[in-house]
């Protein structure tokens, strides 16, 4: 069941990150939801860090920082496709 969770969590913050980018992104869906399970981890990472990782109530400040970091790695990530991928899913 954590597997679920963290793909459910990947793919929706994934997708708010890429609706908060502007411009168009590049990457598959797949990409989007390894991409958001990333940038959850790495906020994750930065609450622990910061000492608000469990606080009584909605952790608030644990989700924004796991939003900025799926934010963060979805446009490196995707930066990095088109690299990698060149233009080719591009239509003139």
């Amino acid at each position: 069941m954590t597997w679920l969770w963290a793909i459910i969590v990947g793919l929706v913050l994934g997708l708010i990150a890429k609706a908060v980018i502007p411009g168009k992104q590049m990457i598959p869906l797949w990409l989007t939801v390894i991409f958001g399970m990333l940038g959850s981890v790495l906020g994750n990472w930065l609450a622990t860090g910061i000492g608000v990782n469990e606080t009584s109530g909605v952790d608030w400040t644990r989700h924004l920082l796991q939003l900025i970091g799926a934010v963060l790695v979805v446009g490196v990530g995707d930066r990095l496709w088109v690299s990698v991928r060149g233009n080719r899913g591009k239509t003139p």
